[in-house]
């Protein structure tokens, strides 16, 4: 099985490209070798809900998508990253449903946070809800029905059929361990811990990221995937000095800033924010322009200043295309106000030239490049799949089939876009140094060095002219 790379990594579902890991495996090989050097195959367990990430069960893959054996060939030719849902579980799981079921005689009955223990009197006061960093409007909870007819609450940081962990408890320090080495046992190369932060939780605090115990869990799960050589990476989206935090641990982390600060470059032609965080990010990471989930806002807190977060916010229904306001509300079943419901593509107005200069920049920038399967052919926004679910981050999860991936793959676009990423796979140059050269406000310069051998990218975000030029036996080229 494949172990990291220093290679462009796709972000795709299951059934997002094909219909399922086998088909996957195919376009992978058929179009994409060269381009990707690793995937990140969103969830595809058996689940309940929020397209994977209520899983009920980490022993299996999901029937629809296909077996181990599907998973573990495409570990054979490309790195993987598995996602770890390390604070929650679905509620139809067998877990859940033995305690509803049994109640305290469940040998769950400690796997789950039961307010009567947690909270002093069995409830929070107002001021413990006001500190707790949540996602609903009251106290994070839902209602547990046991069959002997009682009913009591547990904690639910998100959705009804996302029931949480708790992580402290013997119980859960098995469960945790069983599904980590599950994982590793079938060619994770990282685990991703999904709402890592939320895992941490205690009274009277925020009940996220909390200090020390987010060190000695995140010591504890490290210690369990080590014996594998697999890596973690914890998911947060929060400020950027979280993942700074996380990064002095030597863990690899996410980049969720850059994409809001090159769409804020690319709008108004500017690059003193991009140069910025460029110079101050970490550089043990993981970079993004687009996931699963919407374009990120809170990332970029102290980063832009905050007119500059709601303008460049606003601007994208502005500028973007085919996006309204709308999509981020209760009508399409979004009220989160940290992220955008927006295809990146789309975002940059359909834009070819700005897409491809922020790819340009996504893959000189530190670390390694995450390249999301709608941006990897360059989608736009689906209306007809948002309207069909009213789901506002469907908007970003189209489905291709096979014939659709042959026709995208087509387009100038994507054809630019995929030897932008064979160079970054191939060239030494990305093993090494990364340097800001200095440069006018509408402009970047970034050199990459490594061995005596170098790539520069150089570009102005208000015309949208990019050029790369690199050193190859000794000379001088231009990347076509």
């Amino acid at each position: 099985m494949k172990k990291i790379e220093n290679k462009c990594m796709l972000i795709t579902y299951a059934d997002s490209m094909g219909k399922n890991l086998a088909e996957l495996e195919v376009l992978l090989d058929r179009y994409f070798k060269e381009a990707v050097g690793g995937v990140h195959i969103l969830p595809f367990f058996p689940s309940s809900g929020d397209r994977g990430f209520a899983p009920m069960d980490y022993h299996k893959v999901d029937p629809a998508f296909g077996g181990w054996e599907d998973v573990e060939r495409i570990a054979e030719k490309y790195y993987l990253m598995f996602d770890y849902m390390i604070n929650h579980i679905s509620a139809q799981s067998p877990y859940y449903q033995d305690f509803l079921a049994k109640k305290d005689a469940s040998v769950y009955r400690d796997l789950f946070i039961r307010y009567r223990d947690f909270w002093e009197n069995g409830e929070p006061t107002a001021e413990q809800v006001d500190a707790i960093y949540k996602r609903k409007p009251r106290a994070p909870y839902v209602e547990a029905h046991f069959a002997d007819g009682t009913a009591e609450k547990v904690w639910c940081t998100f959705d009804e059929e996302q029931i949480d962990i708790n992580c402290k408890s013997e119980t859960a320090k098995e469960f945790i361990r069983d599904n980590l080495e599950t994982l590793c046992a079938h060619g994770a190369a990282l685990i991703r811990l999904d709402a890592f932060a939320y895992a941490t939780k205690r009274a009277g605090t925020s009940c996220f990221f909390i200090e020390p115990d987010v060190w000695e869990f995140l010591g504890a799960c490290g210690e369990i995937v080590a014996k594998s050589g697999v890596l973690l990476l914890p998911e947060i989206h929060e400020h950027y000095s979280m993942q700074k935090k996380i990064a002095d641990q030597d863990y690899y982390v996410y980049d969720f800033a850059l994409p809001m600060l090159l769409i804020n470059g690319l709008y108004y032609g500017q690059s003193k924010y991009l140069k910025h965080w460029l110079s101050i990010c970490p550089r043990k990471q993981f970079t993004t322009l687009d996931t699963h989930d919407g374009i990120g806002v809170v990332d970029v807190k102290d980063l832009l200043p905050d007119e500059e977060i709601e303008r460049t916010k606003e601007d994208i229904f502005k500028f973007g295309a085919n996006v309204k306001k709308i999509y981020n509300t209760a009508a399409y079943n979004n009220l989160d106000i940290y992220q955008v419901n927006c295809s990146y593509y789309s975002a940059l107005g359909d834009d070819d030239a700005a897409y491809l200069l922020a790819r340009a920049v996504q893959f000189f920038a530190p670390g390694i490049p995450q390249v999301y399967y709608v941006g990897l052919l360059a989608g736009r926004n689906d209306l007809k799949l948002l309207e069909e679910t009213k789901v506002g981050r469907n908007i970003n999860r189209h489905y291709y089939d096979a014939e659709e991936v042959g026709r995208e793959v087509e387009r100038p676009v994507v054809k630019k876009l995929l030897s932008l990423m064979k160079f970054r796979n191939t060239h030494p140059a990305f093993d090494g140094d990364f340097v800001l050269e200095e440069c006018g406000d509408e402009e970047l310069r970034i050199l990459r060095e490594h061995g005596g051998q170098w790539a520069r990218l150089t570009a102005n975000l208000k015309t949208k002219v990019y050029e790369v030029t690199y050193s190859e036996h000794g000379e001088k080229r231009t990347l076509d």
